[in-house]
């Protein structure tokens, strides 16, 4: 990360409310935090508020300085070795099968290394999330856990699986009619180092989501208005999504599982938003209008 960077992070990260004023006074003491999946969508974005704030970062992958894969838990305990906090972003995804083990495996090791404090990300309404989630709380004995339960990432238009159907013009999806608080990741991420660096967090389970619920319909016609482009949503059935994630290289049995796992997502019962966002920050959560422009300003579909 950049100086500039981390100036604009710190810049930003600063002007919010009260709740992260807290945040930053309990940073000051911080030991250092691992953060597994360092280079991912959410980790990338933790690393660089907790480095902002001059919070000492371990950034965990399979490919960086500080090794750390989810299926290798040899390195587990070398990643953690010194820490006083994780997050934990378990991938592909906390509802896939063996995360519960993989999660009690790891709350095992970080009881042992003597970690203090670990924010978990799991996804909302997903019942086998949060089964692993009580795997993790099951087995990590004193350490303090907060879960963070993230809706639909308004980045999956910009920086994730859906961009090349937003450049395409075509948003090939498996919502049918159903509405989505869409949040916003840099929402979440705040959450995170809030949670990581103050106090009053300790088995809380927030619920994440955007201020406002738009269909997939309203979503497409909200990014086609930002990126200048027509762009159209086609609903399909989950079978459907499946044979066009193998058509881009998926395996059949992953394809087939996020396929019925988005249609299992948005069959309505996540439709409601809620105000953890603000409980946590002091402030609103970002509106997904406010999302497409700004990722347009930055260039995300400039493809």
């Amino acid at each position: 990360m950049t100086k500039n960077t981390a100036d604009e992070t710190k810049k930003t990260y600063t002007k919010q409310g009260a709740a992260e004023g807290t945040a930053r006074e309990g940073a000051q003491v911080m030991g250092t935090v691992l953060v597994t999946s360092g280079t991912g969508k959410t980790g990338r974005r933790v690393a660089e508020r907790l480095a902002a704030l001059g919070v000492p970062v371990r950034a965990g992958s399979r490919a960086g300085e500080v090794p750390f894969d989810w299926q290798d838990e040899s390195g587990w305990a070398a990643a953690l070795d010194g820490t006083e906090a994780a997050y934990v972003a378990y991938y592909p995804d906390l509802a896939v099968p063996g995360a519960a083990g993989a999660m009690a495996a790891f709350g095992r090791v970080a009881a042992a290394s003597g970690l203090r404090r670990v924010v978990l990300l799991s996804g909302r309404g997903e019942p086998q999330a949060a089964v692993a989630e009580e795997a993790l709380r099951g087995a990590c004995g004193e350490v303090e856990l907060t879960v963070v339960r993230s809706a639909f990432f308004a980045q999956n238009f910009s920086e994730g699986a859906l961009l090349d159907s937003v450049l395409g013009g075509e948003l090939v999806f498996p919502a049918g009619s159903t509405a989505e608080p869409f949040l916003d990741i840099d929402d979440l991420a705040d959450v995170v180092v809030a949670a990581l660096t103050g106090d009053g967090h300790a088995g809380a389970v927030y619920e994440l989501t955007g201020p406002r619920s738009l269909t997939f319909e309203e979503a497409a016609e909200e990014l086609g208005r930002a990126a200048g482009r027509p762009v159209r949503y086609v609903p399909v059935s989950a079978p459907a999504y499946a044979e066009v994630l193998e058509g881009f290289g998926v395996s059949g049995p992953e394809a087939g599982f996020l396929a019925e796992l988005f249609a299992t997502l948005l069959d309505g019962h996540n439709s409601a938003s809620t105000d953890d966002v603000k409980r946590v920050l002091g402030r609103e959560a970002k509106e997904f209008t406010a999302f497409t422009r700004e990722a347009a300003r930055g260039g995300a579909w400039h493809g």
